[in-house]
């Protein structure tokens, strides 16, 4: 079935008028992107708004990096915020007009704003969006003055992905095989081989798989995260997927073990999702099985080696490497970014939704990818569900990281280095 706008007229008003009928629409702007949003925003009728905004998006499609920058210059340049029009506004407030302030609203929001509204409403406009975010951030790493235009992308796509209209479905190894096709290619922290690996993470009784979906991309997944169901506290991801291995029973397993959460939607980047997710399967897990008390991540250290080769501590002897969960601690607890937050990504999730750093652990990932971006150590961060939303408020509020008693004892033989690295707070 042909799903194009085209292709919905044809079955609307017949083959034969539906490129003439598209034609008139377009004609005087063909082939202009920017001549047919401007106008896109004076058009007033709906189905060829629908029209226009599809043609839009085709060319944006069709253009390579550099003409598709151009374009996001112009979008910058000429949809932006008509400032003489803010400051007219502004000083009618004093006047105590009761449309004043409605007026100084609509002359702040930039044209570009709506002209995202309207193209959202062709076919496919939600995910064509976001496929253009992922083109525009990737010109935005050569030219930081496109900044507002995703500023002000993103923030639509903030109000059109709210939790309200996310759909947590189960995956498992009777889900359609296109969407376990995505699985594989979207896995991000523990690569999946062959379609046998992916069967022993989808069909064992002891392991689960969730993932976010929204109407308007119902068959692209946003996010996913794996699970194993365990008895205790998983320290190793080597043990945790090998194969073959005794799978444990659900109703036996007291801990629920979140391995791997991979973001699938480049265009969403910046857009989270991960606490939502983590909460309701959390959530779903403990309706299902009561008798899992506790959950946990096994989370990856991507940062680590290049922290301490930064410092010179790249561990290069056997009696180094025995310091390797000292110098990890240090790193998690103390390494600061700009805004006085963990350094590490996973790390600055983790503790930002509220988990504590639980435990440190050595050759837990001897895969190559495990050994080169941090000598094979791997952390868990421990999701206490009774003290989630008060760590949440202090990580939020003074970037308090809290840690276990056990990680508090790496701390103690670890470097440290004042200008880099504050205390953290003992859970």
């Amino acid at each position: 079935m042909d799903t194009t706008l085209t292709g919905l007229l044809r079955g609307l008003i017949g083959a034969s008028l539906a490129p003439k009928w598209l034609g008139a629409v377009t004609r005087a702007n063909e082939g202009d992107a920017v001549g047919l949003c401007r106008a896109l925003l004076s058009t007033r009728g709906e189905v060829s708004g629908i029209a226009i905004a599809d043609r839009i998006l085709s060319l944006i499609e069709q253009m390579d990096d550099d003409a598709a920058t151009s374009f996001f210059h112009v979008l910058r340049d000429e949809f932006e915020v008509d400032r003489a029009a803010v400051l007219e506004a502004s000083k009618a407030i004093q006047s105590g007009a009761p449309e004043a302030l409605t007026d100084l609203q609509r002359a702040a929001e930039p044209p570009r704003q709506e002209l995202f509204r309207r193209l959202n409403a062709a076919p496919r406009g939600t995910a064509r969006l976001v496929d253009m975010r992922s083109r525009l951030l990737k010109a935005l790493r050569h030219d930081r003055t496109l900044a507002p235009i995703d500023t002000d992308l993103r923030h639509l796509l903030r109000s059109w992905f709210n939790r309200g209209f996310l759909v947590l479905r189960h995956i498992d190894w009777s889900s359609p095989a296109a969407l376990l096709e995505k699985i594989i290619a979207y896995e991000a922290v523990h690569a999946i081989g062959d379609w046998d690996a992916l069967r022993e993470r989808l069909q064992p009784r002891d392991r689960r798989c969730f993932a976010f979906f929204h109407p308007a991309m119902p068959d692209e997944p946003l996010i996913f995260v794996e699970v194993a169901l365990t008895r205790g506290v998983a320290t190793s991801i080597d043990a945790l997927l090998s194969s073959p291995r005794a799978d444990v029973s659900p109703e036996s397993a007291d801990t629920a073990i979140f391995y791997s959460i991979s973001n699938c939607q480049k265009g969403l980047s910046g857009i989270s999702f991960g606490a939502l997710l983590i909460k309701q399967v959390v959530a779903d897990l403990k309706a299902d099985l009561p008798n899992l008390k506790t959950f946990a991540t096994l989370s990856p250290v991507p940062g680590l080696a290049k922290a301490l080769k930064d410092n010179n501590q790249t561990p290069e002897t056997q009696e180094a490497l025995q310091q390797l969960p000292g110098l990890t601690a240090a790193y998690l607890v103390r390494a600061k970014d700009a805004f006085g937050k963990p350094l590490d990504p996973v790390a600055r999730f983790h503790l930002g939704n509220g988990a504590v750093l639980h435990r440190i652990n050595t050759d837990a990932d001897r895969s190559p990818t495990g050994q080169a971006r941090s000598f094979g150590m791997m952390v868990n961060y421990l999701y206490e569900l009774d003290r989630i939303e008060a760590r949440h408020e202090a990580f939020a509020a003074n970037g308090d990281v809290a840690i276990s008693q056990e990680v508090r004892a790496h701390l103690k033989d670890a470097p440290t280095q004042p200008d880099k690295y504050k205390a953290a707070r003992t859970a």
